[in-house]
């Protein structure tokens, strides 16, 4: 694969509202009744540091936890902008000093002061993570990003005993912690505290893998011979996310969908063989939001609120959204929107491609930032007809939220999706999603009930499904029922958790039985 990090969304601004917490309450035991301490090792965690639905996943399911009462402990590199935007951070006075393909780095630790939910702590080192972006800048990854994201999960691995040494559970998230695995079992696989910890290695977006020229294994600090094809070796380049999964007790990815489509030629990525050596190790459990904060009835963001009973507010929110992108106020012409990075993923080769101005007599609003070849085709469409289509090209939360009370309908064609959370946002205001059967779009709408499908990835079946979605919003009655059963949806953190609980007390009786064999040996 070409890139090995994900692009930074230019103009995307992050939120500083408090994290609310869900009422629902899952067990914080696995279904043996076994308490469970996790760390999470992420290169992302909303509110501090995103880019896209990793951080925002992430964030999820660690405030969920810790609601629930497990001991809960996030790690995350202190980025310039995390600094600069939370001056709240406390030194812990823990100075971490790490061995790196041997050279000798020195880092410090921060938290977030005590507050309920997770406990966040951020590994300092100015050199490495004090810079304009997370990944890269001027469109380019940092040339050292291997070896920045080697350190991190050093740091976070060599602080951890110290932190939260009632953790159990290390989850990784994606290739940039990918390296803990590898690291735990075997730098650190002679010390107990670190032989005892179960692996689960969470994949958000296998098209980011991180791959690096294979003299980079040895460089930071790996015996030459893991680079083989059962570990980084990956067509002549080193393969982190690869390494990982191969030091991994269980893998995730984030809906059942995708974790089939991992193990197709088409859908893998060029890691299929991989994912289908896995078996039963790979897993795929659904994303969820917070449905307190996405919750059209108390919204502080949109202009009006609802519920599926009284769906007024949702028309004032529609007109609002109209005025304020210079479309006509015509209450009776369906609104599309379109919240997503501007990018090939997201399907805006076919929405240029399927002429829906063309075929429709609909309104399109398109939010979000991304490469330059679609801001300027999006904009020539919208500077040709300024009464059917608008664009903002840039991302802050609040403009998503009044997009999404505003609309009434969502697009998201995308070419492929592993969860994907705009559709579940979209549900909860009953703007009606047409889009994809890919991924988590597949697990999280269901065709005809709350939203609408297609199948090929072709401008053709794009604007059919754009037309289906036309005549359906014509049938007010029956528009209606299906925009009330969308908003029945809460997509809640709940039930994923519970899924996530089971999947750590196999992660810990996989690794307990691999401990036995060890002692018996």
């Amino acid at each position: 694969m070409g890139a090995t990090t994900p692009t930074p969304k230019p103009g995307r601004q992050r939120t500083t509202r408090p994290r609310r917490i869900a009422g629902t309450t899952p067990r914080p035991q696995t279904p043996e009744g076994q308490r469970i301490g996790v760390a999470h090792l992420t290169a992302e965690y909303w509110p501090f540091a995103r880019t896209g639905g990793l951080g925002e996943a992430v964030s999820g399911l660690a405030t969920f936890q810790a609601a629930a009462g497990l001991p809960t402990t996030v790690i995350m590199p202190l980025y310039q902008l995390v600094r600069e935007t939370t001056p709240s951070l406390e030194r812990t006075g823990q100075m971490l000093t790490i061995t790196l393909g041997g050279q000798t780095e020195r880092a410090w630790l921060y938290r977030t002061p005590p507050a309920p939910g997770p406990q966040v702590f951020f590994i300092e080192h100015p050199d490495f993570f004090d810079r304009a972006g997370i990944y890269g800048d001027n469109g380019a990854d940092y040339p050292d990003n291997a070896r920045r994201f080697a350190f991190f999960c050093l740091a976070a691995l060599t602080a951890l005993p110290e932190i939260a040494p009632e953790t159990q559970v290390l989850h990784a998230h994606d290739w940039h912690t990918a390296l803990a695995p590898v690291y735990l079992r075997t730098a650190f696989a002679g010390q107990p505290f670190y032989r005892g910890l179960s692996v689960v290695m969470s994949v958000h977006n296998a098209g980011f893998q991180g791959h690096f020229p294979p003299e980079i294994v040895t460089a930071l600090g790996f015996d030459a011979a893991l680079y083989n094809p059962g570990v980084f070796e990956w067509y002549g380049r080193m393969n982190m996310l690869k390494g990982g999964l191969a030091h991994s007790d269980l893998a995730v990815t984030v809906s059942p969908t995708h974790a089939r489509e991992l193990c197709t030629p088409d859908g893998g990525f060029g890691l299929h063989d991989t994912f289908i050596g896995m078996g039963d190790r790979l897993n795929g459990i659904l994303n969820g939001i917070d449905p307190t904060l996405w919750n059209p009835e108390t919204d502080p963001e949109i202009t009006d609120h609802f519920s599926r009973e009284d769906l007024s507010g949702k028309r004032r929110c529609k007109a609002a959204l109209q005025r304020a992108y210079g479309l006509p106020v015509e209450p009776h012409t369906p609104l599309f929107g379109m919240s997503a990075r501007m990018v090939a993923q997201k399907g805006l080769d076919l929405v240029l491609g399927a002429d829906l101005l063309a075929s429709s007599n609909a309104q399109f609003i398109f939010l979000g930032a991304g490469e330059h070849r679609y801001h300027e085709a999006l904009g020539n469409l919208a500077a040709a007809a300024p009464d059917r289509m608008a664009v903002e090209f840039m991302f802050t939360d609040h403009l998503e939220h009044r997009l999404l009370a505003g609309a009434d309908a969502l697009l998201m064609p995308s070419l492929y999706e592993p969860c994907g959370l705009t559709q579940m946002r979209a549900q909860r205001y009953g703007a009606v999603p047409v889009a994809r059967r890919v991924g988590g779009l597949s697990d999280s709408i269901t065709d005809g009930v709350t939203g609408f499908l297609f199948d090929e990835y072709t401008p053709e079946a794009l604007g059919q499904a754009v037309s289906r979605a036309v005549d359906g919003y014509a049938d007010r009655p029956a528009w209606r029922k299906l925009v009330r059963a969308a908003m029945t949806q809460t997509f809640g953190w709940d039930r994923s958790a519970e899924r996530y609980m089971a999947l750590y007390a196999r992660a810990l009786a996989a690794r307990s039985a691999v401990s036995s064999s060890f002692l018996a040996s």
